[in-house]
């Protein structure tokens, strides 16, 4: 039998509070608890969050309402195609007095940034947040300067509306460990929002806060030590070259996905109260992690062929491994 290292924590209290910070975010983004849910598995897997949706669902109002819960700094970022990068990064000023210059740090050195309507930036601005994203960092002036613990770019844009519009890059989509969809609310929500409307309750800076900055870190640990089998590390790289060989895909996952993949099923885990990964957790997170990292073929992609549905045909080609027997 595939034993669990001596290393594997019980994660029982880390489920609690998982709840509570779901429940804390859900008060003003009612009858989205599965985004939401997967929305926090992101952050505390140490990933970004791309949210693709229409105008008005919500996207702002679940970075910020997270941000709240655990007591974070939040900036926003409106993307306009006059954005310059030094607008996102920062810019190093002339002090008369001193005769020297001094950094003004830009919106990215908070602990969330909200990346509003992203795509109608030039792909110039967009390129200055990809150091950011993968190495946490800015360079300016040839100094590095490291970005605030926890990190993390929530990026908005509107799936609709593609005019004054640039298209994400393959290798800048391949950094956002999840893309997340809200939609429009239910019936009985979106009656509640309405009742709610004008209270403070509904402001997501109103919040209160459920964890602090050193409760995040220990939760951060706490999923980086949630156990994966090694038939399941197996499971995840064969699901990987599926999408690879598959006709219909132009461009399979990356092993930054892969990497991505077996993190939020870690965070998944460890949000159900385990200290263990299932393939349970590995099927449940496959397609926010990665179907946006997915190219069809062009024929397909022109014939209204949903990702969707390759990555649902590749996911029951692949045996799921039965329990935890393999080498670790």
């Amino acid at each position: 039998m595939d034993r669990q290292p001596a290393t594997a924590v019980v994660v029982e209290p880390f489920s609690e509070l998982f709840q509570s910070i779901v429940a804390n975010v859900v008060t003003v983004l009612r009858g989205k608890d599965s985004a939401v849910e997967l929305a926090v598995i992101c952050l505390l897997s140490e990933g970004h969050l791309l949210i693709e949706d229409v105008p008005g669902v919500g996207k702002t109002t679940l970075a910020k309402a997270l941000a709240r819960s655990f007591d974070l700094e939040c900036h926003r970022i409106q993307f306009t195609p006059d954005l310059l990068p030094s607008d996102v990064t920062g810019v190093s000023l002339y002090n008369r007095d001193t005769m020297t210059f001094s950094f003004r740090p830009g919106p990215i050195f908070a602990n969330v940034v909200i990346a509003d309507e992203i795509n109608r930036a030039s792909p110039k601005t967009q390129s200055a947040l990809l150091e950011a994203m993968q190495e946490r960092q800015v360079s300016t002036d040839d100094v590095t300067r490291p970005l605030p613990e926890p990190f993390m770019v929530v990026a908005t844009q509107n799936p609709v509306e593609h005019e004054g519009t640039y298209p994400l890059p393959e290798s800048q989509i391949d950094r956002f460990l999840m893309r997340l969809s809200l939609g429009y609310p239910d019936k009985a929500s979106e009656v509640a929002m309405l009742d709610a409307a004008g209270e403070v309750s509904a402001d997501p800076d109103a919040l209160p806060v459920v964890a602090d900055r050193a409760t995040v870190h220990s939760m951060i640990r706490a999923v980086k030590a949630v156990y994966t089998a090694g038939s399941l590390r197996e499971y995840v790289v064969e699901l990987a070259g599926a999408t690879r060989r598959h006709p219909a895909i132009a461009l399979g996952m990356s092993p930054r996905s892969t990497l991505a993949l077996q993190r939020a099923a870690q965070g998944l885990a460890a949000s159900s109260g385990r200290s263990y990964v299932t393939p349970d957790d590995i099927k449940a997170v496959f397609l926010p992690v990665v179907a946006h990292r997915i190219v069809l073929q062009p024929s397909l992609a022109a014939s209204g062929t949903e990702v969707s549905e390759i990555l649902g045909d590749i996911e029951r080609s692949i045996r799921v491994p039965s329990g935890r027997t393999s080498a670790s």
